[in-house]
């Protein structure tokens, strides 16, 4: 784990992560991180709260630094991938983790296929949630059973995961993601 490292996050991990109880979870993992959410984020999740009072713990996490995109250089940045992604009110979310990202020499955490290929071909660096969490495991963090039961949660809470309840263990060894890092920057990523 680089403790230098800057996460940008999208909407769809902190807000699953906090509706199904394990935002905490989350936390160990960012470690001595930064962690940031930008505007575009904070404003999804502020529309989510007003249905599920469970992620208003997010907008309030005193471990996630809320950064507005207003540098020039941030503004552009958010043009470009919201070209390539926004589709009515749809990904804005992820424009703007991918915009913030590329500027402040960020990985971005995102899970969505659009956002993860808008990121390989604009070369920022991101990883899936589940890369985080195989990560933990690696550093001691978590135990697979823990993160077994997690995404096991998430299943059930209608987190879209490349496995079914109860596979992690055998999805992560079969990826080899227990053995090795994973930061992607270009094509390839199993996960």
């Amino acid at each position: 784990m680089d403790h230098n490292e800057i996460l940008v996050f999208d909407t769809g991990p902190l807000r699953h992560f906090a509706t199904n109880g394990w935002l905490g979870a989350l936390k160990a993992v960012v470690g001595g991180r930064q962690a940031f959410i930008p505007d575009t984020v904070i404003t999804e999740l502020r529309r989510s709260a007003s249905a599920d009072s469970s992620i208003q713990t997010v907008l309030e996490a005193d471990w996630l630094e809320h950064r507005a995109l207003q540098t020039a250089e941030e503004l552009a940045a958010f043009g470009r991938f919201a070209g390539l992604l926004v589709r009515g009110t749809r990904n804005v979310g992820e424009a703007g983790v991918l915009a913030l990202a590329a500027v402040s020499g960020g990985t971005a955490v995102i899970d969505d296929g659009a956002a993860r290929q808008a990121a390989r071909v604009a070369g920022v660096p991101f990883r899936p949630t589940l890369a985080l969490l195989c990560e933990a495991i690696r550093d001691g963090l978590l135990t697979v059973s823990l993160v077994s039961a997690l995404v096991d949660d998430l299943l059930g809470g209608s987190y879209r995961l490349p496995f079914r309840a109860g596979d992690f263990a055998h999805w992560a060894a079969d990826n080899g993601l227990l053995d090795q890092p994973e930061v992607e920057s270009s094509p390839g990523s199993p996960a």
